[in-house]
């Protein structure tokens, strides 16, 4: 997956400086970052939206869209993909998934040693989960 991001982020880079008439990136660099942070959002909200309403499909394509807009605030802010692995693999070492930081210092474990800290990532397999409406 880190390829296919890499590859978007590379293709946004290639089209900002294209004609705004004609590309959509192009257009989105020249109206600048708050509208690039607007369609973020909005693009978020859809992905939202669509997941409380049960529609998978519409999940997929607002996500790709999400993706893609998110790749080019990542280019206007001159954030490379990498930078977001890194991240990620910093807190997957601290707390054994990358998942999202507690937002208090104090909630943070101390880890022993960068393999010893992590927690166990269990599957769950065979099982229905049931969405909560």
């Amino acid at each position: 997956m880190s390829d296919s991001i890499e590859r978007l982020y590379l293709a946004v880079l290639a089209a900002k400086d294209l004609d705004p008439a004609t590309s959509r990136t192009a257009r989105l660099f020249q109206r600048g970052p708050s509208k690039m942070a607007k369609k973020v959002a909005e693009e978020a909200i859809e992905v939202a939206i669509d997941s409380i309403n049960g529609d998978a499909e519409a999940v997929i394509r607002e996500s790709a869209d999400l993706l893609y807009n998110l790749a080019v605030l990542w280019a206007a802010t001159g954030v490379r993909p990498a930078d977001v692995w890194r991240e990620m693999e910093r807190r997957e070492n601290l707390l054994g998934i990358a998942e999202k930081l507690p937002k208090s210092a104090l909630k943070l474990p101390k880890p022993a040693s960068p393999r010893a800290a992590r927690r166990p990532i269990v599957a769950l397999e065979g099982r229905n989960l049931r969405k909560r409406h």
